[in-house]
């Protein structure tokens, strides 16, 4: 009995199986993005049918009394903040590739102010639009995009901020000059969370340019 305790003790994992583990975890959070990117698009897809359904069918012309519109300079601003934030966060995780954590540091930093920016912006809009949430077609989906915005904001900005605390505490922790770019678990996971954020700030901007269409421009 106690050889067949000693001998368990004693069972470690292979190499392999080591690395074989590392590799789902890191799939894991590769599928895990853009599985949460493909929701993001669903919710977005249901607000755009919304908008053009209710556009079109322009019931008792309630649509869009009077062509109101919310203040295009917010829109603009918002929209120009956000993608910002993501041309920082691509070129951040760029120059993280190329061994610049520093770059990424930076980039990533200023890419959380304008977050913050934007998000502020798109409250602080609610007290400039010239109509009441329900008071046309226009104005309930801009209020339904309006919220939905500020939550991609938050956590679009939540997730930046997040990886950047995550890089300062692996710096302190590690006596390795830049420890992200090592090739252990932590630093290899660490840059898989990267690459997925990269990603989702990318979509980010390019739905923000389609609803910066719609309810500034058209």
């Amino acid at each position: 009995m106690s050889d067949t305790s000693k001998n368990s003790q004693e069972i470690t994992e292979t190499p392999e199986e080591i690395e074989y583990e590392l590799r789902g975890q890191i799939g894991s959070i590769w599928s895990g993005g853009r599985l949460f990117i493909g929701m993001y698009a669903f919710l977005l897809a249901s607000l755009a049918f919304a908008y053009f359904y209710l556009r079109a069918a322009n019931n008792g012309l309630l649509w869009r009394p009077h062509n109101v519109t919310a203040p295009t300079a917010y829109g603009w601003t918002i929209y120009s903040l956000c993608l910002l934030t993501a041309l920082l966060a691509i070129f951040g995780e760029r120059r993280l590739r190329r061994g610049s954590v520093a770059d990424w540091q930076v980039a990533g930093w200023i890419g959380v102010a304008c977050g913050l920016g934007a998000l502020g912006a798109q409250i602080w809009e609610f007290t400039a639009v010239p109509f009441y949430p329900g008071s046309s077609g226009y104005a309930s989906t801009f209020i339904g995009w309006s919220v939905i915005n500020i939550g991609t904001i938050v956590v679009g900005t939540y997730w930046l901020e997040t990886s950047l605390a995550r890089s300062l505490r692996m710096q302190r922790e590690s006596t390795s000059p830049k420890p992200e770019l090592a090739m252990d678990a932590s630093a290899r996971l660490f840059r898989a969370n990267v690459s997925s954020m990269t990603y989702f700030w990318g979509f980010v901007a390019i739905s923000g340019a389609l609803f910066l269409a719609m309810f500034y421009l058209l």
